[in-house]
């Protein structure tokens, strides 16, 4: 029996996190949102996610922040995550560099499929052709 993997997706433009949430759940991963970063760290601390797609820019908490706070916790300490952003590597906060984080993609430049595929990998999940 396959491991059902869990998705934590840390976005605040509901129709990327819908987009997103589609095409994982349709393989079969469970998905949760959170529209900011403070929703997403109890979202992440109460469903212990498998890995979480974090978005940088958004309003309340941004992505640094919940990244910095969640990587202070024993639970969000070791958990892989994504940056998924707009924002081009150049531009990202020089904090991400010592926050562990698995892969930096720019939404424009991925297709979910792609994104989905990182995310496999990033799970050691073979990936079917």
């Amino acid at each position: 029996m396959n491991k059902t993997f869990k998705v934590a997706i840390v976005e605040d433009e509901p129709a990327i996190a819908h987009m997103y949430r589609l095409k994982f759940e349709a393989e079969g991963y469970k998905v949760e949102l959170a529209e900011d970063g403070e929703v997403g760290l109890k979202l992440c601390e109460d469903m212990s996610p498998d890995i979480v797609l974090l978005d940088i820019m958004m309003p309340v908490m941004d992505g640094v922040e919940m990244l910095t706070k969640m990587r202070a916790t024993q639970w969000g300490k070791d958990t892989k995550v994504l940056i998924l952003t707009n924002r081009g590597k150049e531009e990202a906060p020089e904090e991400l560099n010592s926050l562990d984080i698995y892969s930096y993609i720019v939404k424009a430049e991925m297709t979910p499929r792609q994104v989905f595929a990182k995310v496999q990998e990033a799970l050691g999940v073979s990936i079917e052709v």
